[in-house]
C-alpha cells in the first residue's frame, strides 16, 4: 500500500517518524487535497473528530476512497475511520497497533464477531450483494451454499445449514450470472480457478490481446475475476502485450520453454506453429501445464490476427507453501514480504509462540493450526498436505527461515515425496544474530560463524569441533540456543574452548530477547561473561582479535585502511 502519514502536533511528528510510511507534518487540509486521490491510505494522527471534519467533504465511493486510519499522539489507539475492509483500513490499523504498542479500535461487525467476512476470504473474490448477505451470517440464518466446483472454503462456508429459512446465498463458480430467478441476496466467491494460455507474434499489439482475451471469456461465459495466471511461452514472457494483460487481470505470468510445451497433448497442434517456435501448441499447451494436474481446457484455441489465446480450468485450487521468518519479535522488524504471506495465508501454521509473534496478521477466515515446542517435523508435514491439498499456507518461524528455523526439516520432507508437490517460497526474515548485532554495534562487520550450542540434534562433539575452527580461523563467534534448563555447562564449555584463541579482555556482547518486550544487552569482557543471566532467547557474541568497544559499541572493523 502507497500511505501517507500525516501529523499535526510535535508528539505527533515524532510518534509517526517511528511508522514505516511516508509523513508530511502540517497543513493537513492543504495535503489531503493535493494527495488523497493519489495514496492507497492515510494516517492521521491527529483526534477523530478532525480527521471526520477533513475526509468528510473527499469521501465518494468506498471502492476508490483511500483507507482512513487516527492515531492519538500518544499512541493509545489506531481507529479505522474509512476503508475497513475493502479499503485496508482493519489489516493498516493493526500494523500499526503493532509498530507502536497501540490498541487497533476496529468497528467492522465481522471483525467485531470473529467471522470471515465474504470481501477477505483469502484465494476468493466477492461479487454482489455483500451486504445483505454478511447481514444473514451475522444475524445467525443458515446460508444455501452452491459450490460447484467443489473449491476448499472456510469452515463456516463448507457445510449448508439445515433444510428451510434460508434467505441469502453463496454461490462459488468462475462462472457468470446469468437470470436465476431467484430474488434472494447472492454473494458470488469467485475462485483462482482459470489460466489463460496465450500466444503472440513479436508485433502484436496490447489492445489486440486484451480484447481477445476478453471476448474467448465472455463468449464461454467465464468471470475476468477467476483468472489469476497468464501462461505463454519463455520467449514472450516479457512482451509488452502479454505484460499489460496480466496487469488488466490481476495476473501473475508463467511461462515455459518450447520442449516443455511440446510434451504437452493439445487438441489443436499446428505445423505452422511448430516449424516457427519449436512447439505444435503455445496458448493450450500453456494453459494445461499453468492449470497443472488433471486440469482441462474450456476455451480451445481461439485465433486471432496476431496472437492466440486458450483458457485452461484448474481441477483445484493451485496450492502454495511459504515458510516465513517472522523476524526476532517486534513488528518493525518484520519484512513487509513476510506480512503479506501471513495475511493473505488460508491456513498459518507453526509454533505456538510464533503463531502469537503474527496475531496482528490473522483474520477469523484463516485456519490457524498451533504445534508444541519439539514438533518440527510434524509441523512441516501439516503443511506440506495441507498445501497439497490446494491451500495457500504459511509455516511460520521466528527469525529468518532458513536459519536454525523450519525451512530446513520442510525441504528435507518435501524432497522424500513422489511427485512434484506444492510450490514452495522460503521468505526471508531479520535473524536474532542481526538483531543481536544491531544492538551492540557492529560486531559482524567482518567474518563470523553463526554456531547452535543445542546439542539434542548435533552431538557436542561436532559442535566442540566446530568451536575450535571458527576460534582458529579468528572469527567473530555468534552462539545461539546457548543454555537451557536442563543445558547448564555447554555456554562456559564454548567459552572455555574460544578463550584458548582469544585474550581475556575480548569483548563479548550478550543480549536476551533482543527485538522483543523486556530485551536486555551488556557488553562485557570473554573473562567476566556470567553464564548464569543467560537464557535459551539469548544470543552471546565472542569477538575476533580485531574486535574492540568503542564508544560503548562492539565494533568489527572491515579491515580497510585508515
Amino acid at each position: 500500500m502507497n500511505v501517507l502519514t500525516i501529523s499535526v502536533s510535535e508528539p505527533g511528528r515524532t510518534l509517526a517518524r517511528r511508522l514505516p510510511y511516508r509523513h508530511v507534518h502540517g497543513a493537513p487540509a492543504q495535503v489531503l487535497a493535493e494527495e488523497w486521490d493519489q495514496v492507497d491510505a492515510v494516517v492521521m494522527v491527529l483526534a477523530v473528530g478532525a480527521t471526520v471534519r477533513l475526509i468528510a467533504p473527499r469521501l465518494a465511493d468506498k471502492a476508490s476512497d483511500p483507507a482512513v486510519v487516527c492515531l492519538d499522539d500518544a499512541a493509545r489507539y489506531a481507529v479505522v475511520v474509512a476503508g475497513g475492509h475493502a479499503g485496508g483500513a482493519n489489516a493498516l490499523a493493526a500494523e500499526i497497533a503493532a509498530l507502536t504498542g497501540a490498541e487497533p479500535v476496529v468497528t467492522t461487525a465481522t471483525d467485531r464477531l470473529g467471522v470471515p467476512a465474504l470481501d477477505q476470504l483469502p484465494g476468493l473474490a466477492a461479487e454482489g450483494d455483500v451486504a445483505a448477505v454478511t447481514a444473514a451470517v451475522l444475524a445467525g440464518e443458515p446460508l444455501d451454499v452452491d459450490n460447484e466446483l467443489d473449491w476448499p472454503l472456510p469452515e463456516s462456508l463448507a457445510a449448508p445449514g439445515p433444510e428451510g429459512g434460508r434467505r441469502a446465498r453463496v454461490v462459488v463458480s468462475d462462472r457468470t450470472a446469468g437470470p436465476s430467478g431467484d430474488d434472494r441476496p447472492t454473494v458470488r466467491l469467485r475462485p483462482a480457478s482459470l489460466v489463460v494460455g496465450v500466444g503472440t507474434s513479436s508485433d502484436a499489439g496490447s489492445d489486440e490481446l486484451a480484447g481477445l482475451v476478453t471476448d474467448a471469456l465472455a463468449d464461454a461465459g467465464l468471470a475476468v475475476a477467476s483468472v489469476t495466471t497468464v501462461a505463454t511461452v519463455d520467449r514472450r514472457a516479457d512482451h509488452p502485450a502479454v505484460r499489460n494483460l496480466a496487469h488488466r487481470l490481476g495476473a501473475a505470468v508463467v511461462a515455459f520453454d518450447p520442449p516443455a510445451l511440446s510434451r504437452c497433448p493439445v487438441p489443436h497442434p499446428s505445423a505452422i506453429v511448430e516449424a516457427a517456435v519449436g512447439t505444435p501448441s503455445v496458448a493450450e499447451a500453456a494453459a494445461l501445464l499453468a492449470a497443472g494436474p488433471a486440469s482441462r481446457l474450456v476455451v480451445d484455441k481461439r485465433v486471432g490476427r496476431r496472437a492466440t489465446v486458450a483458457v485452461a480450468r484448474r481441477a483445484g485450487p493451485p496450492g502454495a507453501l511459504f515458510v516465513v521468518g517472522l523476524g526476532p519479535g517486534d513488528a518493525a522488524l518484520r519484512t513487509p514480504a513476510a506480512a503479506a504471506a501471513v495475511r493473505h495465508a488460508e491456513v498459518v501454521v507453526g509454533y505456538s509462540a510464533y503463531v502469537d509473534q503474527a496475531a496482528d496478521l490473522l483474520g477469523p477466515a484463516q485456519e490457524v493450526l498451533r504445534f508444541p515446542l519439539g514438533a518440527e517435523v510434524e509441523r512441516a508435514r501439516v503443511a506440506l498436505e495441507r498445501a497439497a491439498g490446494g491451500r495457500r499456507v504459511a509455516l511460520v518461524c521466528s527469525g529468518d527461515a532458513g536459519v536454525y528455523a523450519m525451512a530446513s526439516p520442510l525441504l528435507e520432507l518435501a524432497g522424500t515425496l513422489e511427485g512434484a508437490g506444492p510450490e514452495i517460497t522460503v521468505v526471508p526474515g531479520v535473524t536474532a544474530a542481526q538483531a543481536t548485532a544491531a544492538v551492540l554495534g557492529a560486531p559482524l562487520g567482518h567474518d563470523h560463524a553463526l554456531i547452535s550450542l543445542s546439542d539434542l540434534h548435533t552431538p557436542w562433539s561436532a559442535i566442540e569441533a566446530r568451536l575450535r575452527a571458527a576460534a582458529a580461523a579468528d572469527l567473530v563467534v555468534v552462539l545461539f540456543n546457548p543454555r537451557s534448563a536442563r543445558r547448564t555447562w555447554q555456554l562456559e564449555k564454548a567459552l572455555a574452548v574460544l578463550a584458548e584463541h582469544r585474550r581475556p579482555g575480548t569483548p563479548v556482547g550478550v543480549v536476551t530477547d533482543a527485538g522483543r518486550p523486556g530485551q536486555r544487552a551488556e557488553v562485557t569482557t570473554l573473562a567476566e561473561v556470567d553464564a548464569g543471566r543467560v537464557t535459551m532467547t539469548t544470543c552471546v557474541v565472542v569477538g575476533s582479535t580485531t574486535t574492540a568497544v568503542l564508544g560503548g559499541r562492539m565494533v568489527t572493523p572491515r579491515g580497510y585502511d585508515r
